[in-house]
């Protein structure tokens, strides 16, 4: 799982997400990646711009990682979904769950 992490305005950590499949084939990887990139971080920007397709365990893995983020009374957004990945988060309402930003600029900006 190729996940690249940095640290941009305000003290903001932004990870991008390097695959095309966010699904139950690799998100086992995922979770283990995006673990240490998340330790000790309360304001994060996941950016899923390279991300095509998420299925019901992606999106398990996503909600993990922002329970992770908000028991230190931190928050993850999300920001650049493709247009299929958005009509997902829509459909299955986790639009309610995740802030979702279109661009990295704007997320990490609304800290």
């Amino acid at each position: 799982m190729k996940l690249s992490s940095s640290v941009v305005g305000n003290g903001v950590t932004a990870i991008v997400c390097h695959v095309e499949n966010l699904d139950a084939s690799n998100v086992k990887s995922f979770k283990e990646a995006i673990q240490p990139l998340l330790k000790d971080q309360n304001r994060v920007v996941l950016n899923m711009a390279e991300v095509k397709f998420v299925d019901s365990s992606g999106l398990g893995a996503l909600i993990s990682a922002l329970r992770d983020v908000n028991s230190r009374e931190g928050n993850l957004k999300l920001c650049a979904l493709t247009r299929s990945v958005r009509a997902l988060f829509e459909l299955m309402r986790m639009n309610r769950i995740f802030t979702i930003y279109e661009s990295q600029d704007e997320a990490v900006g609304s800290f």
